[in-house]
C-alpha cells in the first residue's frame, strides 16, 4: 500500500468526503443566506429526523464544517417549532430569515431565501399519514450465536474500540460502528447518547444509496443505463447534451461544467436552490464519458431523469420507500428533497448505521430480498466494473456511483466497494468474504479523517483468526 499521507492528500483533494476549497465568490449577502440555511436545515434534520437535543446538535453537526459558514453558523440561533415542524433561522440584523420544514418519510426542505412561515402549506406532504418509526427491529440479522471464535471476537473487538480514538486520523470522530454478514451483527457499537435509530447525514453515501434508486427503476424497466438521460431541459436537437447516457452520470462522465470543484453545490445544500434551476442548466465541457469528475450535478441529473418518467411528484416521491426502503427494512432512512420535490440524493439523506447496513446486505444477496428481485440480479456486478473513465492514481477507483477498492489498495480484497461521505461516513462491502462494515462520523473538515481503508483491512485481519 502506499504511503498513508498520500493516500490522505488525494482523498482529501478528490473523494467523496472532501471538502475543497475551490467554489464560486459568493457576495457576503449570500454567505449570509447559506449560515442561515446551513442552521435551520441541519437543525430541522438533526431534532426531526435524529431525534437529538441543541446542545447535541452544536457539538456535531455544528462544529468542525466547511469554513465559508463555520463562523457565523455559531453566530446564529435557530427558533424550533416542535409543533408545527419547523425551524427558521433570522440573519442580517433580522430582516431576513431561512426555513427549513419537516415532513414525515422525506426529513427537510429547505425553503428558499424569500419564504415565510406562510409559505409551509404550500409544501408537497404525500406521507402526511405516516407513524413514526418504531424501534429498530433487528431484522435481518438472527440473535442466534454469530460463529466466531473468542479469540475473532476478542480481536474485533479491540479494533472497533480503536475506531473510537484517533487511530484511524487525527481529525475522526466516530459515532457509530457496525460489522455484519446477512445472518448476523458481528459487532455494533455507539458513542453514548446515539442508538440504532439515531439517523445522521450520509453526505455523499447518498450517491450510492440514488444508484440503488435507479437500479430498482432498471429492474422494473422504467430506464435503461446505456441510454441517453433524455432531459427536457436538453431536448432541443441542437442540444448536445441530448447524448449523455445514464450511464455517463452513473460513472461520473457527463462532461458537463460543474465549476473548479464539482463536490460543491452550495446554492442546492445550503442556498434553498433548485434541482432544475442548477444541475439541468449546467453546458457540455468535454465529450460525455472521456473524463471523470467527482460532480454532485451527475448524481442529481441521474435521479432528474427518473422523476421525468413520472407523471406525477407523488409517484416519484413514493417510489424509493414503496419499492426499496420499506421492502427492506430502511425504516429509518429519510430521504430529503428541494422544495419542488426533487430528491438531493447526492448527498441529502438521513439514516441510521443499520438501515446502510440493510442495503449493503441487499447488494450481497445480488438485489433479492424474501425472495423478491429489487435490484437487477448483476447490479452489483455493474455498479463495481470500473468507468471507461477512473479517477487519478492514489484514489479508489470508481464504478457507478461505489468506490472501488480493486488492485490500486492491494490490502483489501479486490471486489471491495464503498460509499463514502463527507465527515467520515462509510459503508464498505467486500462480497468475497460476505461483510458489511459500516462508519459514521462527524470527522473536522480540514484534518485527516477516519481512513475506512485501514479500518476495513483490520477487521479483516481480526476475522481471519
Amino acid at each position: 500500500m502506499r504511503p498513508l499521507s498520500a493516500y490522505v492528500l488525494t482523498s482529501l483533494l478528490v473523494s467523496a468526503g472532501a471538502l475543497s476549497v475551490g467554489h464560486a465568490e459568493e457576495t457576503e449577502t449570500t454567505k449570509h443566506a447559506y449560515a442561515a440555511g446551513y442552521l435551520a436545515g441541519f437543525t430541522c434534520s438533526a431534532v426531526f429526523n435524529g431525534q437529538k437535543e441543541m446542545d447535541a446538535i452544536r457539538r456535531d453537526e455544528l462544529t468542525g464544517i466547511y469554513d465559508l459558514v463555520a463562523a457565523q453558523v455559531q453566530e446564529l440561533t435557530p427558533n424550533i417549532d416542535h409543533q408545527h415542524k419547523f425551524v427558521s433561522v433570522s440573519y442580517d440584523g433580522g430582516k431576513r430569515q431561512r426555513i427549513s420544514v419537516w415532513r414525515p418519510k422525506l426529513g427537510c426542505v429547505d425553503l428558499p431565501v424569500g419564504a415565510s412561515s406562510a409559505d409551509l402549506k404550500k409544501v408537497a406532504n404525500p406521507f402526511a399519514d405516516s407513524t413514526a418509526p418504531s424501534a429498530d427491529s433487528g431484522a435481518p440479522w438472527s440473535a442466534t450465536p454469530n460463529g466466531l471464535t473468542a479469540a475473532q471476537q476478542q480481536a474485533l473487538a479491540e479494533v472497533v474500540e480503536r475506531a473510537f480514538s484517533k487511530a484511524y486520523g487525527s481529525g475522526a470522530r466516530t459515532s457509530a460502528i457496525l460489522v455484519a454478514t446477512p445472518e448476523h451483527i458481528l459487532a455494533e457499537q455507539y458513542l453514548p447518547g446515539f442508538t440504532p435509530e439515531t439517523a445522521q447525514r450520509t453526505w455523499s453515501v447518498a450517491k450510492s444509496i440514488g444508484a440503488s434508486v435507479i437500479g430498482v427503476a432498471v429492474q422494473q424497466q422504467l430506464l435503461e443505463v446505456d441510454t441517453p438521460a433524455a432531459l427536457e431541459n436538453w431536448s432541443h436537437e441542437l442540444d448536445p447534451r441530448r447524448h449523455i447516457t445514464l450511464a455517463n452520470l452513473l460513472h461520473m462522465a457527463s462532461g458537463l461544467d460543474s465549476n473548479r470543484a464539482g463536490n460543491r453545490t452550495d446554492r442546492v445544500y445550503m442556498g434553498g436552490g433548485l434541482v432544475s434551476d442548477t444541475a439541468t442548466e449546467r453546458a457540455l465541457e468535454v465529450t460525455p464519458g472521456e473524463r471523470w469528475k467527482y460532480a454532485n450535478n451527475d448524481t442529481l441529473l441521474a435521479l432528474r431523469t427518473l422523476r421525468e418518467r413520472f407523471a406525477t411528484s407523488d409517484g416519484y416521491l413514493r417510489f424509493p420507500y414503496e419499492q426499496l426502503l420499506d421492502k427492506v427494512g430502511m425504516h429509518h432512512t429519510f430521504l430529503e428533497t428541494d422544495w419542488q420535490d426533487d430528491f438531493i440524493l447526492s448527498s441529502q439523506v438521513w439514516t441510521t448505521a443499520r438501515d446502510l447496513a440493510r442495503l449493503g446486505v441487499l447488494h450481497l444477496q445480488n438485489g433479492q430480498w424474501n425472495g423478491e428481485q429489487l435490484l437487477p440480479n448483476d447490479w452489483l456486478a455493474y455498479i463495481s466494473t470500473p468507468a471507461p473513465a477512473q479517477p487519478p492514481e492514489g484514489a479508489p477507483g470508481y464504478g457507478a456511483q461505489w468506490w472501488l477498492y480493486n488492485e490500486r489498495f492491494p490490502e483489501l480484497p479486490n471486489d471491495t466497494i464503498a460509499a463514502r461521505g463527507n465527515r467520515g461516513q462509510f459503508l464498505v462491502i467486500i462480497p468475497s468474504h460476505n461483510l458489511v462494515i459500516v462508519r459514521r462520523g462527524y470527522d473536522i473538515a480540514g484534518e485527516p479523517g477516519f481512513n475506512e481503508h485501514d479500518f476495513a483491512r483490520d477487521v479483516l485481519g481480526a476475522l481471519a483468526l
